[in-house]
C-alpha cells in the first residue's frame, strides 16, 4: 500500500514501512535537499528518543538520505477503536513525550495504532523539540480538536485524556491548551 501525504510518500510492506520525503518544486533544489535530509534525520532521532522515554514507536531500521525504513506495527488504527481508556493512556504517553520536550505536532487518532495492548505513535513528521508550555499546550489542543472532529463523545474522551496526562504531566500545559481554545473562540466571535 502507498499513502501520499503532504510531506512524504509512505509505502507499507509486509514487515516494514518506508517513508520517503517528497521534493518540493517551489523550493530551490539545493535548499530543498538539505531540508529533506535534515527533517528525515530529525524525525528518526525523535522517534528513537520517544521510544527511550517510554512511548511505543516503530523501531527505526535504517535512515538513507530522505528515507526512513522502520518496523511495521500491525494493529488497529486508534480512530477505529477509541475509548475513554485509550484516550487516558494517550494522555499518559503525551505527558511522557512532553517530559523530554518532544512536541509531536500532529497528535490525532489517525497517527496511532493499537497493537497487543499498546498504543504506538507512528508519525513524527511534524515533531520537534521545545520546552515551552505554549508549544506543549498547542500539542494538546490539536488532540482536543481531533476529538471534536471525530467523535460524538469527545467531551468524555477529552476528560479521560486530561486525567491520564495529569498523572505524569504538568497542569499548566492543560491550562494553556484551554487558553488556546478560548483564543480561537474569541477570534471566531470577532469575525462574526
Amino acid at each position: 500500500m502507498i499513502y501520499l501525504g503532504g510531506e512524504a510518500e509512505v509505502r507499507i510492506e509486509e514487515e516494514v514501512v518506508i517513508k520517503k520525503r517528497k521534493p518540493k518544486r517551489y523550493r530551490i533544489k539545493d535548499i530543498d535537499e538539505i531540508l529533506r535530509l535534515r527533517r528525515t534525520r530529525t524525525e528518526a532521532r525523535l522517534i528513537s528518543l520517544a521510544r527511550r522515554a517510554g512511548v511505543p514507536t516503530p523501531v527505526i531500521l535504517d535512515v538513507e538520505g530522505d528515507t526512513i525504513i522502520m518496523e511495521r506495527i500491525h494493529g488497529i488504527p486508534v480512530k477505529d477503536c477509541m475509548s475513554e481508556e485509550i484516550s487516558r493512556e494517550i494522555g499518559r504517553l503525551v505527558a511522557k513525550l512532553h517530559s523530554v520536550n518532544i512536541i509531536h505536532g500532529d497528535i490525532t487518532p489517525m497517527n496511532m495504532i493499537l497493537s497487543e495492548g499498546k498504543i504506538y505513535f507512528v508519525d513524527f513528521g511534524l515533531a520537534f523539540i521545545d520546552s515551552r508550555i505554549e508549544s506543549k499546550g498547542v500539542d494538546v489542543h490539536v488532540y482536543f480538536e481531533s476529538l471534536k472532529a471525530g467523535f460524538e463523545n469527545w467531551e468524555s474522551l477529552k476528560k479521560a485524556f486530561i486525567e491520564g496526562y495529569l498523572e505524569l504531566g504538568r497542569e499548566e500545559v492543560i491550562k494553556r491548551a484551554e487558553e488556546i481554545e478560548e483564543r480561537g473562540r474569541y477570534v471566531e466571535r470577532k469575525l462574526k
